[in-house]
Formats: C-alpha cells, structure tokens, sequence
C-alpha cells in the first residue's frame, strides 16, 4: 500500500485538462483551462504531496486516516491545504483526493470531464 512518485504524477496527469509545470522546489499540477488553477505539488525527495481540499473535506481525511493524511502547517493549511503521504497511501485513495482538489481548482462548467 505505498504509493510511487509515479504513479501520483501519472493519477495527476490522468484528469482532465491536468499538466505538470514546475512550482518552485516542487512538481505542480494545473488544470490548464482558463488561467491554470494548482490542484496538487509533489515533492518527490520527501514523496509527499499537497492537495487543496475545503476546510471540511481536510477534517474528514485527516480524521479518518491520520497516517496518510495532514493538515499543512501554515496558513495555507488553514484554507485547507493538505499534505498526503505517498508511502502510506494507495492508488484509489490518492485518486479520490486528487479529484476532490482538481474540482476545487477547475470551472464547474469542466466538471463534467471527469465522467468521460
């Protein structure tokens, strides 16, 4: 049950509109339609990532499986930014997060990709 560098960047990758650009010491994922919107970092030395959750859906995670996932210690983390550990995490797990951010972060009206 631990998830690979890769395989975060390929399940990223894999929703729609998704790309990869650099974003400061870290992999960003943006959904590219229309400015760009951060969904997820990766930060392979220390194989974790960061997704951008609601405050509610952060607590419900959190909650339910502390060893996978964490608030991000900063004010970003008060908004909601939360860290996922890849070696404590599963595919399906991280998928459901990834999704959860990538609504956050792309226009409604794109939603509807994710059922393609």
């Amino acid at each position: 049950m631990s998830l690979s560098v890769e395989e975060l960047r390929r399940l990223a990758l894999s929703l729609p509109y998704a790309s990869e650009k650099s974003h400061f010491d870290r992999a960003g994922f943006r959904v590219d339609v229309p400015k760009g919107k951060m969904f997820c970092t990766l930060l392979e030395a220390q194989a974790t990532a960061n997704v951008f959750l609601s405050v509610d859906e952060q607590m419900m995670l959190v909650g339910a499986e502390p060893g996978i996932f964490s608030r991000v210690p900063n004010k970003w983390g008060e908004k909601g930014a939360t860290t996922l550990a890849l070696g404590a995490c599963d595919q399906p797990t991280a998928k459901s997060a990834l999704i959860m951010s990538w609504r956050h972060a792309a226009p409604v009206k794109l939603h509807d990709a994710l059922e393609q």
